[in-house]
């Protein structure tokens, strides 16, 4: 898009070099030695040379809008990666911490269950809860 506005831009400039640096006479109106037909007053001229005006700015906002997309797309992506790099060191920390804690437990557990290999149930006077809701079958 952004070549397409600038070729678009270039295109309507040259054309307006040409009406210019071609025409004499404010009543014809030829371009490249080609006489445009229907255009025979000043004031017709003066409209031509607004239209080419405004294919020079329509090519130019073209190519602005196209590169101010591509900016904001990028700067998101950008963002994205970020948030994804300080989620996944916040996961690693987060994993790290767990790791401890189940290493700390199982420290624990693996001393008591030397002493005993009986598990311990509700009815020892123990309530158990799930370690997840995902994994509690009575729900």
């Amino acid at each position: 898009m952004v070549f397409l506005g600038i070729v678009l831009a270039a295109a309507a400039v040259a054309v307006g070099v040409g009406i210019i640096t071609e025409n004499s006479s404010s009543a014809s109106l030829s371009i490249f030695g080609h006489h445009v037909p229907g255009v025979h007053t000043g004031a017709q001229v003066f409209i031509v040379g607004g239209l080419v005006a405004a294919f020079v700015i329509a090519g130019l906002a073209m190519s602005l809008l196209s590169l101010l997309r591509s900016m904001r797309l990028r700067r998101e992506l950008r963002d994205l990666r970020d948030e994804r790099e300080e989620s996944m060191s916040a996961l690693v920390t987060k994993n790290q911490q767990l790791q401890r804690e189940l290493a700390r437990t199982r420290g624990g557990a693996g001393s008591a269950s030397a002493t005993s290999q009986a598990p311990v149930t509700a009815q020892q006077g123990r309530v158990t809860e799930p370690a997840s809701q995902f994994f509690d079958q009575s729900v």
